[in-house]
């Protein structure tokens, strides 16, 4: 039986989503979660995790689980550079060490069923094959989403606040406010292939000037394969993403001859344009998390983990006043646009000094060739990974390296 009433009602069971869930419910607040797929199910994604996004499984409950569930122990990342440089970073090598020597990469279709199964357990309600179609106002506040069923009936559920953690085309921005698409747009392809020839412990990520190409080890002998290009780009694809996936692949030097179309294990994914940011986080009644807030680009694979620390952020911010209260006011809400600022400051810095660094190939793979040359591949993989701050690839010593 659906409820009509929620303290913390959350659109979207992805990793954000449903480790929001969890804080919520932990605290005795009546969580109800929607969303309109069906678990377990695929997502485009890179599923790449480092020890930052295992320290948040740990806390949620979920990382023993997750940790039998046949991923890949991730061990770093090697980034291939225009022009031939290659620059290894490993986890077990960053100082100080993080929750753990390794990462871990595994499908989002255990990944996301294991955290809703996990929501229910402490105590929250997941209603799936339930589509949210519009915000209900209630003074001049969110007070509660319109949802429809699979039967296409429509009802109204009231909540004391709404989280929007469904995604990169997320309805709750839309309603919320403009989403805005920025440059450079660029559009992913994803598949799941197996036996990919001399594919390492470590991920590969392979920048040409033809985009970048991501080969993730996620167990079992499969790999997570993901092509990014430039939107134009992405037009050639016309009716068979597919084909163009594989023609793709074949003119990234490192990467031709290793990925075969008869070793597919899941079809091509499409996902994109990047660069989306909501132009409100919060509105009265209501806040964004996740890819719904704010997404440039996955190259530095930390996605999942930001989702995650973003559900941290909301309950630090708003849990207390929804427990003494049962509601949030503007201080609960900008105390979340503050933390989110001082948290994510760094990463948006950085993401997108790589985003546009990577169009214009001869300087990204100097850069590349230098870093590797002072041996900086660890300190590059835990500022990427959020092990390290920001701050230490934006000193001016670590450019000195970089550039000279």
């Amino acid at each position: 039986m659906r409820p009509d009433r929620a303290d913390v009602l959350i659109v979207g069971a992805g990793p954000g989503g449903s480790a929001a869930a969890i804080h919520f419910a932990r605290l005795g607040l009546r969580v109800l979660v929607l969303d309109r797929a069906t678990f377990p199910r695929d997502k485009p994604c890179a599923e790449y995790m480092g020890p930052g996004a295992l320290r948040h499984f740990e806390t949620l409950g979920v990382l023993d689980t997750l940790d039998a569930a046949g991923g890949h122990p991730l061990a770093g990342t090697t980034l291939f550079g225009p022009g031939g440089g290659r620059l290894t970073g490993r986890f077990a090598g960053v100082v100080p060490a993080p929750f753990r020597a390794t990462g871990l990469s595994l499908s989002r279709l255990v990944l996301d069923a294991t955290l809703v199964a996990r929501a229910r357990a402490v105590g929250a309600t997941v209603l799936e094959g339930t589509q949210v179609t519009d915000l209900l106002y209630e003074e001049g506040r969110v007070g509660g989403v319109v949802v429809r069923d699979g039967a296409e009936r429509s009802s109204a559920i009231s909540a004391s606040m709404v989280i929007g953690a469904d995604g990169l085309r997320s309805l709750v921005a839309r309603k919320l406010g403009r989403r805005r698409h920025g440059a450079p747009a660029r559009i992913g392809f994803v598949a799941h292939v197996a036996n990919v020839a001399g594919l390492g412990p470590e991920a590969e990520i392979h920048v040409t000037g033809e985009g970048y190409v991501g080969l993730n080890p996620i167990g079992g002998g499969v790999a997570n394969v993901g092509l990014v290009v430039s939107s134009t780009r992405a037009r050639e694809a016309g009716g068979d993403p597919a084909a163009f996936f594989y023609r793709m692949l074949e003119r990234f030097p490192a990467v031709a001859g290793r990925i075969h179309r008869r070793e597919e294990r899941r079809a091509v994914l499409t996902v994109g344009p990047f660069a989306a940011s909501a132009s409100r986080v919060t509105a009265p009644g209501a806040l964004l998390l996740g890819d719904a807030a704010e997404f440039f680009d996955p190259v530095t694979g930390d996605g999942i983990q930001t989702a995650l620390t973003g559900a941290e952020l909301a309950v630090h911010a708003t849990g207390d006043a929804l427990r003494r209260r049962g509601a949030v006011g503007p201080v609960e809400l900008a105390a979340y646009r503050a933390l989110r600022r001082e948290r994510f400051v760094g990463k948006w810095a950085i993401e997108r000094a790589v985003g546009w660094a990577m169009e214009v190939p001869a300087l990204f793979g100097h850069g590349v060739r230098r870093l590797a040359a002072h041996g900086m591949g660890d300190v590059c993989i835990g500022v990427a990974a959020d092990i390290l701050p920001a701050r230490t690839a934006l000193a001016p010593g670590f450019l000195w390296r970089m550039l000279l």
